[in-house]
C-alpha cells in the first residue's frame, strides 16, 4: 500500500498520477481533483490530429523525440544584455559623480537594487532603460538572427510578430 503524496493518507486501490504545479504525484482520489490527471501506464491515448488510439508504454512515458519545442518570446529577441553590464553601470555612475544612493533616488528605485545590479543581478527592462537614459550608456548588444534562435536560416513570423509589424507602420 502506498501513501498519498499530498495528504499522507494510505491509498486504497490504485493511486492516481496527477500533475500539481508541474510536479508529478501519486495521490488518493480525494486529492486527485487538486491537479491535472496524467496518463496511467497501460492506458489508451487518442491522438488528437489523427484520431488513432495508442497505448502508453509501461514506463509511463510518451516519446517526446518527435515533439518540437514551442517558440517563446526569447526566440525572437534580437538584443541581449551585455555580459559586463554591472561594470558598465558602476563606471558610468562613478564618472557622473553619483553614489549608489544618489542614482537610486534619481531612478526612483531602492538603493539595494542598485547594489545588487552592480554585483551582477540582471535588471528588468524598465530599470535597464532608466539606467541607460540616466547614465547615458548602452546595455543591450544586437545579435544576428542565427544567434538569437540558436539555428541558421529564416524565422517564420508568428501572428504576434505580424501584429507588431502592422502596429509599427
Amino acid at each position: 500500500m502506498s501513501e498519498c503524496e499530498v495528504c499522507g493518507e494510505v491509498i486504497r486501490g490504485k493511486p492516481i498520477l496527477v500533475s500539481i504545479g508541474g510536479a508529478k504525484m501519486s495521490v488518493c482520489s480525494k486529492c486527485a481533483k487538486l491537479g491535472t490527471p496524467l496518463e496511467q501506464p497501460g492506458s489508451e491515448i487518442r491522438n488528437q490530429s489523427s484520431g488513432k488510439i495508442r497505448t502508453v508504454p509501461s514506463s509511463g512515458r510518451i516519446s517526446t523525440a518527435s515533439r518540437k519545442r514551442a517558440k517563446d518570446v526569447f526566440d525572437f529577441m534580437n538584443e541581449e544584455i551585455v555580459e559586463d553590464f554591472s561594470e558598465r553601470i558602476r563606471k558610468a555612475r562613478i564618472e557622473k559623480g553619483l553614489s549608489q544612493k544618489d542614482l537610486a533616488l534619481e531612478l526612483k528605485e531602492k538603493e539595494g537594487l542598485i547594489k545588487k545590479i552592480e554585483k551582477g543581478l540582471t535588471p528588468e527592462d524598465s530599470v535597464r532603460k532608466k539606467l541607460e537614459d540616466t547614465l547615458e550608456i548602452k546595455l543591450l548588444d544586437t545579435m544576428d538572427s542565427s544567434e538569437a534562435t540558436g539555428k541558421k536560416g529564416n524565422i517564420t513570423p508568428t501572428l504576434g510578430d505580424v501584429m507588431k509589424i502592422k502596429k509599427v507602420k
